[in-house]
C-alpha cells in the first residue's frame, strides 16, 4: 500500500481521491508497472500547472479577493467567501498563493499594477510642460473615481502598516517610473520657463494623488457631515478642475 499527495482534482483513471483541506490525498495499491504510470501522469499534471498559474484560474481567486478585501477588508474576508466567489477550491487558492496573506499581496500586486500601467501609457512626451502636466493629473483623478476598489484596498494596506507590500518583490519597483516622469516634466516645465526649479518629485507625487485620493476614501463621512455627496456628476467636473488648477498654480514661477 502507497500513499502520495497531489493536487489532482479528480479520480485518476480509477485511483481513489480524497480532498483535505489543502491536498489531495491519494491512496492506491500499485505494482511496479503502476506506479510508472502514476509517476508520468503526475508529471504531466505538474508540467501544465504554470499554464494555469498565469491564467483564468489564477486571475480568477485575484478577482474575486479583490472584491472582497475591498468590501469587507483583510481581516473580514474569509479564504472560505473568496474560493466560493472564484468558483474554485481551497487547494487551488492555497496553492496558487500560499496563504491569504500572499493572496492579499498579489491583489495589491494586481491593482497597483493597474494604475501604474494607466501612467505609463500616457503620451506626453511630445506635449508642453503644463499640457503634459494636466493631462498625468486628470487621468490620475479619472482612475481614483472610477476604481473606488483601489482606494479602499490602499487604505487597508496601511491599516496593516503596508507589510503586505513590504513582501511583495513587486510594487516598490513598479513604482519608481511615476516619480521618473514627475522628475522628467518638472525638468521639462524649467526649462520651457513655466515650473519653478525647486519642487520635489515625490512631493508633487503626493500633492497630486492627495487630491485625488482623499476625496473618494472619505467620500461616505463627508456626505453624512456636510451632506454634499462628492460623486454627482457637477462635484467630480468641479473637483477634477480643482486638482489640474491646484497642481499647476503650486508648480507657476513665484514672482515674489
Amino acid at each position: 500500500m502507497r500513499t502520495s499527495r497531489c493536487f489532482l482534482s479528480a479520480p485518476f483513471r480509477g485511483i481513489f481521491v480524497v480532498s483535505t483541506d489543502r491536498y489531495c490525498t491519494v491512496t492506491v495499491d500499485l505494482n511496479v508497472g503502476h506506479r510508472m504510470t502514476l509517476a508520468k501522469g503526475l508529471a504531466e499534471q505538474r508540467a501544465a500547472t504554470p499554464r494555469l498559474v498565469n491564467g483564468r484560474v489564477r486571475q480568477n481567486i485575484i478577482g474575486a479577493a479583490r472584491v472582497l478585501f475591498a468590501e469587507k477588508g483583510y481581516s473580514g474576508a474569509t479564504v472560505d467567501e473568496i474560493v466560493v466567489k472564484a468558483k474554485t477550491t481551497k487547494p487551488m487558492l492555497y496553492y496558487y498563493f500560499g496563504n491569504k496573506e500572499q493572496l492579499f499581496a498579489a491583489v495589491l500586486e494586481d491593482v497597483y499594477t493597474g494604475m501604474r500601467e494607466i501612467e505609463n501609457s500616457l503620451r506626453v512626451i511630445d506635449l508642453p510642460a503644463v499640457d503634459a502636466m494636466r493631462k498625468v493629473v486628470q487621468v490620475t483623478f479619472d482612475y481614483h473615481a472610477n476604481h473606488p476598489e483601489w482606494v479602499r484596498l490602499i487604505s487597508i494596506a496601511n491599516i496593516h502598516y503596508a507589510r503586505h507590500i513590504r513582501a511583495s518583490k513587486t510594487i516598490a519597483s513598479k513604482n519608481v517610473p511615476i516619480i521618473e516622469t514627475m522628475r522628467s516634466l518638472l525638468r521639462q516645465g524649467t526649462r520651457e520657463g513655466v515650473f519653478r526649479s525647486d519642487v520635489d518629485p515625490l512631493h508633487l507625487h503626493l500633492l497630486i494623488i492627495s487630491l485625488c485620493y482623499y476625496r473618494v476614501s472619505n467620500r461616505h463621512t463627508w456626505k453624512v457631515i456636510f451632506k454634499r455627496d462628492l460623486i454627482t456628476a457637477k462635484e467630480i467636473k468641479l473637483q477634477r478642475e480643482m486638482a489640474v488648477d491646484t497642481v499647476l498654480s503650486y508648480l507657476r514661477i513665484r514672482t515674489n
